[in-house]
């Protein structure tokens, strides 16, 4: 998908935005792009590793809390897409606002629920602001970023979800062993509002808007070439991942016998590794690199779900298991967002992410509630083998699609 001249997601003065050299695109900073991703999908987190806390206080069935994750991100894979469309006309300044105050509402009344039916409404609000994350923030990153350091920004901006899986684990559930659970997540929902402020007062209003009276690209909600085989590889990869997301800490307290804090760590941990993994492997998705790593990442997972259930007989496995999630599962998400952008078909930089986010997001919808029926039999072996399977289709796509584009590039050397 060759890049067109007067594209607006190509950094330049074409697109109609600063180029990654000018004051406009240092307005774009890192670090504000991480921390929206983190608070985009903090509620997933919070609910993982506060998980026994609600089992325990709200009288949450395993069940139910996977679906939570069901309502929330499937709300954002309907959404998603059109949340693209959005994106591609306001700019992400807007969005990143818009996101991180939808964040802040569904922590807060997370923090007020008092009982199932509330909890899941509160989080279905929370399914808005993961449908503009990916697309605000890889706009952003396409109008202000020059194109050698865009992998690296993308892996640093995408290891926010694991900062907030870190956040989570470790301070946040601190805290909610402290001053208890709700309060926990109210301080969450205030540092989002803190959060937006600084967006609203250090991003560039136009920056990778759309100018007016153009589209930004043909609207589509089905995706095509690249991105469809990117949306089916995340579809299956977010069910893995949000199974672990959503029952680490439960597994750990229930079948590992390790304390609730000690339990939450587990998240931490994971997210610590999905930092890491998700900067270092984004780096190394150069163009010609980056279509086979999202296969052979998942093949790593695959391994990483075997270890979890093997933790069942050796306990200590457990923490390794959770390290070894984050460098594979969770990189590979980081990765496939960088072809993304590699990929992107002119005006269309949001609705490609956007496209397969949706995909991604209905995986974390779909994941969860089968694991919790699992769980709910205490069949948790029988629950890591399923993630294990998930991951293994994911690793059969990615390496197809990866095949094919080897196979289309040599015929169109050729020609």
């Amino acid at each position: 998908m060759a890049r067109e001249h007067g594209d607006p997601g190509a950094a330049g003065p074409a697109a109609g935005v600063g180029t990654a050299s000018s004051p406009r695109a240092r307005g774009v900073p890192t670090a504000l792009l991480t921390c929206a991703m983190a608070f985009s999908m903090l509620q997933l987190f919070l609910l993982g590793a506060l998980g026994p806390r609600l089992v325990d206080e709200l009288d949450v069935s395993p069940t139910t809390l996977g679906l939570t994750t069901t309502i929330g991100f499937g709300t954002a894979a309907v959404l998603s897409p059109v949340g693209g469309r959005i994106v591609d006309r306001v700019g992400p300044r807007r969005a990143l606002a818009a996101l991180l105050l939808l964040s802040a509402v569904a922590l807060a009344l997370i923090g007020a629920a008092p009982g199932a039916g509330f909890l899941l409404a509160a989080v279905a609000l929370g399914g808005l602001p993961q449908a503009l994350a990916n697309p605000a923030t890889n706009k952003a990153i396409l109008a202000s970023v020059e194109p050698a350091r865009r992998g690296a920004v993308t892996g640093m901006k995408q290891s926010g979800v694991q900062l907030g899986a870190f956040a989570a684990g470790l301070p946040l559930a601190a805290l909610a062993g402290w001053l208890g659970w709700r309060a926990a997540v109210w301080t969450a929902a205030f540092a989002a509002v803190v959060t937006a402020v600084w967006a609203l007062r250090t991003l560039p209003g136009a920056t990778g808007a759309a100018a007016p009276g153009r589209p930004a690209g043909a609207f589509s909600l089905l995706p095509r070439g690249a991105v469809a085989w990117l949306a089916a590889f995340s579809l299956l990869l977010g069910c893995g991942i949000a199974s672990v997301n959503t029952y680490l800490a439960l597994y750990g307290a229930h079948r590992l016998d390790l304390s609730p804090g000690a339990a939450g760590a587990l998240v931490a941990v994971l997210g610590v590794a999905g930092v890491a993994g998700r900067v270092a492997w984004s780096r190394a998705a150069t163009p010609g690199r980056a279509p086979w790593l999202p296969g052979w990442l998942a093949a790593g997972a695959v391994g990483a779900a075997l270890l979890l259930a093997a933790a069942a007989a050796a306990g200590p496995l457990v923490w390794l298991a959770a390290v070894a999630v984050g460098v594979f599962a969770v990189s590979a998400n980081a990765v496939s967002m960088v072809l993304v952008m590699q990929r992107a078909a002119p005006g269309r930089a949001g609705q490609d992410s956007a496209l397969v986010s949706a995909g991604f997001f209905a995986g974390f919808a779909l994941g969860p509630p089968v694991f919790g029926v699992l769980a709910d039999a205490d069949r948790y072996g029988w629950g890591w083998a399923l993630v294990a399977a998930e991951f293994a289709g994911a690793c059969a796509v990615g390496l197809t699609w990866a095949v094919r584009e080897r196979g289309a590039g040599r015929r169109a050397g050729d020609a």
